[in-house]
């Protein structure tokens, strides 16, 4: 039995999160992807982040993969047309918060190193020690 991607319920739950708490939804997409459609002039680093609000764009479509609507980009109108795999986060820009998928569905993740990444051995903290807890406002952030 195949199990259907997950990707494209959670970023529903997060667009609608996002709107029910008056948001402003983002995407960031891996444009290099195949069946993504998206203007290039915008592209950076093989991504691009695409507000997905209301008031920017129209005939949104989060049921149907690829994901679609239309926007426009330096004044001209386009369709955009984005399968859930090439979804790399769905995130609210006010305040970082959201959803990171770590790469596009289906591509390879890389080999880790045999002993888990790390040339020192292992050690273990003192009493009382323990990570740094993070400071300020939470961030969206890419981890490999």
């Amino acid at each position: 039995m195949t199990i259907g991607s997950r990707r494209p319920y959670l970023i529903r739950a997060i667009y609608d999160w996002a709107l029910d708490n008056n948001l402003t939804p983002h995407l960031l997409v891996a444009a290099d992807q195949p069946g993504v459609s998206v203007p290039q002039a915008f592209v950076r680093d093989g991504k691009i982040a695409l507000n997905i609000a209301p008031v920017a764009i129209r005939d949104l479509d989060l049921e149907h993969d690829p994901l679609s609507f239309s926007a426009r980009f330096g004044g001209r109108s386009q369709d955009v047309f984005v399968p859930s795999a090439a979804v790399l986060a769905i995130y609210a820009v006010e305040n970082g918060e959201g959803i990171g998928f770590g790469g596009p569905e289906g591509a390879e993740a890389p080999e880790p190193p045999p002993n888990g990444g790390s040339t020192a051995p292992p050690s273990t903290p003192a009493a009382g020690e323990g990570p740094p807890r993070p400071h300020g406002r939470p961030t969206l952030r890419r981890v490999k």
